[in-house]
């Protein structure tokens, strides 16, 4: 015999199967109404991204560690240039990593340096990815002492500069933690906080780490409710200097969604990107790579 919890649980399932057979508009009433609606949007296959990095022969990424002043403990970093370039005159573009992950996520987790391989062979304008070790610090600088801005600024580009690339024009990747990282590198530079004047030329964030207030935020992403608002109320306020040319995306699934799109909404004019199928996962966030380092990859070269 079959109970009434059953009974309502197969005819859910059921009618929701028979929803989604009518396609986007309904995955799109899904995300935006029924409670649970990630999980049932998982269950039925609605919205889902899968993507894995190409297999373009890319070089495997060089890492290096260093004592930090800065945040004060050793820092690991890597880098990496498209097949068969070195980094002489190539421009650079800083990948700040999420929350949990380090320097080592950026290529093998997101595969960025498969990714560039690619965007070379199809006719992108090379530059050379850098990755960095940024701790759970949502980077900004924290009450302990630990800079990670100021670890990039002062200590992390001037490695890279010394390796051949050129650091006048910088663009910065973000995912996660990192996007919200990202963004607020956008903000310092475009008011002459950060680096030199023009030297940070672009920003590209997926699924930033943008908290409605400082009693949303995750334990330890920030100090208190002063640093939240020094730091982390950008989604109302993103204090980027008008026209900076930012790309920020957010899948429909992600719990960072709303948030962003608040974000886009505040921005003048609002960045590219996009608000799509994908939730906080990997495979969204490399599916977002190709645009961002085309994105990205203009302004270095403008």
């Amino acid at each position: 015999m079959v109970s009434s919890g059953q009974i309502t649980r197969r005819v859910l399932l059921a009618g929701a199967a028979g929803v989604a057979l009518s396609g986007a508009a309904v995955g799109g009433s899904l995300a935006g109404v029924l409670p649970g609606r990630a999980h049932l949007r998982r269950t039925l296959d609605i919205g889902q991204v899968v993507a894995g990095a190409p297999e373009a022969g890319g070089d495997e990424p060089t890492y290096a560690t260093f004592a930090s002043r800065a945040r004060g403990t050793d820092v690991t970093w890597g880098w990496v240039t498209p097949p068969d370039l070195d980094p002489d005159g190539l421009p650079v573009v800083l990948s700040l990593h999420g929350r949990g992950d380090d320097a080592h996520s950026s290529f093998e987790a997101l595969g960025l340096h498969q990714f560039l391989a690619q965007h070379v062979r199809d006719g992108g304008a090379p530059f050379g990815v850098v990755s960095v070790d940024g701790g759970e610090t949502y980077w900004h600088p924290r009450a302990s002492g630990d800079d990670p801005m100021a670890m990039i600024e002062d200590e992390l580009l001037a490695r890279v500069g010394a390796l051949g690339f050129s650091t006048a024009r910088v663009g910065v990747l973000g995912y996660s933690m990192g996007g919200l990282g990202a963004l607020l590198l956008a903000r310092e530079a475009s008011h002459g906080r950060f680096g030199a004047a023009g030297q940070v030329v672009a920003a590209a964030a997926s699924s930033p780490a943008l908290f409605a207030s400082a009693g949303a935020t995750s334990a330890g992403s920030f100090d208190d409710a002063g640093d939240f608002g020094r730091y982390g109320a950008l989604s109302r306020e993103p204090g980027v200097a008008e026209g900076f040319p930012l790309s920020v995306s957010c899948g429909v699934d992600d719990p960072f969604r709303a948030e962003t799109e608040r974000y886009r909404g505040a921005c003048v004019p609002m960045p590219e990107g996009s608000i799509g199928d994908g939730a906080h996962t990997m495979d969204y966030w490399r599916s977002q790579i190709p645009a961002q380092f085309r994105f990205l990859a203009g302004h270095l070269a403008a």
